[in-house]
């Protein structure tokens, strides 16, 4: 990695050479050193649009020829302009322990993938265990129940290649901090992805893109030696004297003394099993709430301004947060340009989930209005959230009609206890949605604090109420429930199961990440653990 130039703020229509002469000025570089430019980072600063105009803000980079000469560069100037080392591949010290058979991996969401990627790169040809059914398959699955609303419990948006996120907007940001962040994103081009994943402050692949790069990502897996065995679910677990000895799947038995429990957050029946085989678990908070949807034009012009369709600024995006207390109410996924899915993986019940493709083309945006709920509001019981979460699910359907339907209702009637849809924002759900009232979905509290977002968001950005503008109603289409799992898989500082050696619970599903990109990199942070225990041999 170069010379890096950051919080360079310029115009948004600013020509990219310019913004290059600009960088080597502050990097004081003489005219007519070699000097190759690029975007490291960019990103969008609409804030202060009345005022300023839009601006974009750049990191560049710049290579030199020499590493030297850049840190020598780098030192003479101030903190906006520094030298970072080249990123080094991952190349995990193996340890000494036999494995017995070949280590597992238990789903192939991000988690489980990236995971499977680095142990197949160091020589351990894993075995990765999928519930669901290859892309191929899976998509025409998935499909198949947005049009008639018949469910394949097993091949779904949850479950199956590449996880929930292969049916979303492929978001790539994330707020943890960790090297391994960039190792991802150059996997996810190295395999397909648009090389705009390496420079835009919140890059997203689209779910279209998204499927070719895990197929593309599968296929190195399997030519380095890994195998995945799809249609496959895990059952129970054995353990003996030193540890976990035997997996138990809907097929055969799998010996193996090291396994990588990447399950997702919907992953119910497992939870159970778990819970059922002692393993040490807990509750942790989750979220629940609706998907609002509005004109993406709304959006646009609320951040934009009169530069709203410009075809040098992206599709208008948000993200807002409430807080008073320990309660919070926040939008979460928000996808622009995209569809309200139906996503439940449960029968006669109603989920949804947000989805763009990567031209972000499509009339409506959408989010998540979401509710904090903590463990104290759903009981005492390790699977508590659980129940929480499918009581909800299940009244969505009753209330949808009983036929795959969702209930909906706009924000204005939701605001003042009406039932039903009176706006010009037409719900994108595949399956339709009935005139309903969310306030016989959610208690009280929860109906408050969506309330209070709508009111407070609106005020931020128009398109949630209408505001003084004249704009329509944004729709509500639920219920929102698998924000994030509900309970964590307790693991000690050495990525095994508090309570069984040779299990490594990991990613979202076990309560250590959330979305796509925290997934991959606890996947390979747990499989850097298999690797720095076990010998490849």
């Amino acid at each position: 990695m170069p010379l890096l130039i950051s919080n360079l703020s310029v115009p948004f229509d600013q020509p990219i050479e310019n913004v290059y002469t600009l960088a080597k000025e502050k990097a004081k570089i003489p005219k007519g050193i070699p000097a190759k430019c690029y975007i490291a980072k960019t990103s969008l600063d609409a804030r202060k649009q009345a005022q300023k105009g839009i601006r974009r803000v750049y990191t560049i980079g710049i290579e030199l020829g020499s590493p030297t000469l850049e840190e020598e560069t780098a030192s003479r100037c101030d903190s906006a302009v520094r030298y970072r080392p080249p990123l080094q591949p991952l190349h995990p010290i193996h340890g000494k322990e036999k494995l017995k058979g070949r280590p597992v991996i238990i789903g192939f969401g991000p988690g489980g993938m990236f995971a499977a990627l680095l142990l197949a790169r160091e020589g351990y040809r894993p075995i990765v265990l999928e519930r669901g059914e290859p892309l191929s398959k899976r998509v025409g699955a998935v499909e198949r129940y947005w049009k008639t609303g018949i469910l394949s419990p097993e091949s779904n948006v949850q479950f199956g290649e590449g996880g929930a996120g292969t049916f979303s907007d492929g978001k790539l940001t994330t707020r943890i901090g960790d090297n391994r962040c960039e190792y991802v994103l150059r996997e996810f081009y190295k395999h397909g992805a648009p090389e705009e994943i390496l420079q835009l402050a919140k890059p997203h692949i689209g779910t279209d893109r998204l499927r070719k790069v895990v197929a593309a990502i599968r296929e190195e897996i399997l030519r380095l030696g890994g195998e995945i065995r799809f249609q496959t679910r895990l059952t129970g677990i054995r353990s003996n004297a030193s540890g976990l000895s035997c997996l138990e799947t809907s097929s055969y038995l799998l010996e193996t003394n090291a396994a990588i429990l990447a399950i997702g957050h919907s992953a119910r029946d497992t939870f159970q099993m778990l819970a059922e085989k002692g393993i040490p678990m807990e509750q942790k908070p989750f979220s629940v709430g609706v998907r609002v949807e509005q004109l993406q034009s709304v959006i646009d012009k609320g951040l934009y301004g009169e530069f709203a369709g410009s075809p040098l600024l992206p599709k208008g995006e948000y993200q807002f947060s409430w807080r008073q207390g320990q309660e919070a109410v926040y939008t979460f996924c928000m996808c622009p340009g995209g569809f309200v899915v139906p996503a439940a993986s449960e029968p006669e019940s109603i989920t949804t989930n947000g989805m763009s493709e990567f031209a972000r083309n499509q009339l409506n945006a959408n989010s998540a209005l979401v509710v904090s709920v903590t463990p104290e509001q759903v009981g005492t019981g390790i699977l508590d959230g659980v129940t929480f979460q499918r009581r909800l699910e299940k009244t969505a359907f009753r209330l949808g009609g009983g036929n795959g339907m969702a209930p909906g209702q706009d924000a204005v009637r939701f605001l003042n206890g009406k039932a039903g849809i009176n706006s010009a924002v037409t719900p994108s759900y595949a399956l339709g949605v009935r005139d309903a009232d969310f306030s016989q979905v959610f208690d009280k509290r929860i109906c408050k604090l969506l309330r209070e977002g709508l009111e407070r968001f609106e005020r931020q950005t128009t398109g949630f109420t209408g505001g003084k503008n004249g704009n329509p109603s944004a729709v509500l289409t639920g219920v929102e429930t698998r924000t994030s799992s509900p309970v964590r898989i307790l693991r000690g500082g050495d990525f095994q199961s508090t309570g069984m050696n040779g299990l490594y619970p990991c990613g979202e599903g076990a309560g250590y990440a959330g979305g796509i990109m925290s997934a991959a990199v606890d996947g390979l942070r747990v499989a850097e653990a298999v690797i720095s225990r076990f010998s490849e041999k």
